[in-house]
Formats: C-alpha cells, sequence, structure tokens
C-alpha cells in the first residue's frame, strides 16, 4: 500500500499525517458546498439550535433583557468563536468527519482521538433530544396547517399540547417521520441534499423572524 506523508501546522506545533493514496484520492474526490452562502446558511443551521429559538426569548426576558443579550453575545464572542474557528480549521485541514479529524491530526502515540469518538457520542445523545424536539414542531405545523389550532384560546392550545405529549404513540411516529426526512436529505447528497434545502429552510427561518419582529412592535399596548 502506498503512503503519503505530509504535515499540518498549527501554532508551534507540527503533526505528521498518514494516509494511503486511494484515501488520498478519495478526500480530493470529497464532495463540498457549492457556494459561500451554502456554506454560511449551512452553519447557520448548526449553530441556531432549537435552544435558541424556542428557549432563548424565554431565558432574555426572565434574566435582564437587553442586559443579558448583551453578556451573551459578549461570551459567545470571547468563548464561543474561537471553538468554531478551531472546529472549522480541524475540518478544513483533515477533510474527515469529528472522529476521524481527531485522529488524523493528533501527534505521534498520543490519544487525543478519544475525545472525537466521545464527541460522535454526544451528538447522538444531542439527536435524542432533537429529533424528538423537532417531531413536535412538524407535528404542528401540521396540526396548524390543517386548522386544528386555529381560532383557539390560550388555555385551549396548552391543552391541546398537553393532550400531543402525553400520546406516546403519536410522539413516536412525528419523531420517526422527522428521522426519515434527515437520512433522505443527506443521502441525496451535501450540494443537493444539505445545501439546497438548509438554503430554502434558513431563508424561510429569516423571513418567518422578521414577520414576528414586525408583528410584535405593532401590537397594540395593553
Amino acid at each position: 500500500m502506498v503512503t503519503l506523508r505530509g504535515f499540518v501546522f498549527l501554532g508551534n506545533y507540527r503533526w505528521h499525517v498518514l494516509i494511503s493514496k486511494k484515501e488520498w484520492i478519495s478526500l480530493q474526490e470529497r464532495e463540498q458546498l457549492a457556494t459561500r452562502l451554502g456554506f454560511i446558511l449551512v452553519s447557520a443551521g448548526c449553530a441556531v439550535g432549537l435552544g435558541n429559538v424556542w428557549r432563548f426569548p424565554y431565558i432574555t426576558g426572565r434574566y435582564g433583557g437587553a442586559v443579558f443579550v448583551l453578556f451573551y453575545v459578549l461570551f459567545l464572542m470571547v468563548m464561543g468563536l474561537p471553538i468554531m474557528v478551531c472546529e472549522y480549521a480541524m475540518g478544513r485541514e483533515s477533510r474527515r468527519n469529528l472522529a476521524g479529524a481527531m485522529l488524523a491530526l493528533e501527534p505521534p502515540g498520543s490519544k487525543w482521538h478519544i475525545y472525537g469518538y466521545l464527541g460522535v457520542m454526544g451528538n447522538m445523545i444531542l439527536m435524542m433530544f432533537y429529533t424528538t424536539v423537532a417531531g413536535w414542531g412538524l407535528a404542528y405545523v401540521y396540526h396548524t396547517a390543517v386548522g386544528h389550532l386555529s381560532m383557539l384560546s390560550p388555555e385551549e392550545v396548552e391543552g391541546f399540547f398537553a393532550s400531543f405529549v402525553a400520546n406516546t404513540p403519536q410522539l413516536v411516529l412525528w419523531m420517526a417521520l422527522t428521522v426519515i426526512l434527515g437520512f433522505i436529505v443527506c443521502s441525496i447528497g451535501l450540494q443537493a441534499g444539505v445545501e439546497r434545502v438548509s438554503k430554502v429552510l434558513m431563508s424561510g427561518l429569516f423571513l418567518l423572524l422578521i414577520v414576528l419582529i414586525i408583528r410584535s412592535v405593532t401590537l397594540p399596548r395593553r
């Protein structure tokens, strides 16, 4: 087997990267995002999680409003931005998944690749939560579209949610549908699947946020 030796420089450290010729060709032919806009929207879709859309408004109102947002952005820049840049650098240099990147870039004889596997396990645990709540959202899209939530009072909406989450088979159905849709999008490919869907969904999310902002500032005072 032909082996290629390369060097990766990060700061004052240099790592040896040993890969087979077949793997090198595979890396060169690996599909990439087609446009910069697609990269930005896919990254935003990964970063803007359910917590930001669902829980962030609640904790903002509870913990100080604008002051909370100011400190949130500050810590995001101080702590989140360096980690994000590090992730991009590792992915760009190794062109592998999370576990493969740690294995390719670690110094010889070290065990840094273990953290890559722990990261994969963490993502799997996170997906248990994300697919469940995303299934709720998908179910609400359906019920809203067919008119099940039309003209309901806040108390009736609360009762609808309570009965919905108490129906375990229905929750499993919507979660399974969410997982299947995700697999379908990923199976289509990076450009035709993930990038194209992200452009549509993230653009729709931004438009929805604009509509909600306009609606919020035009509500009558009470």
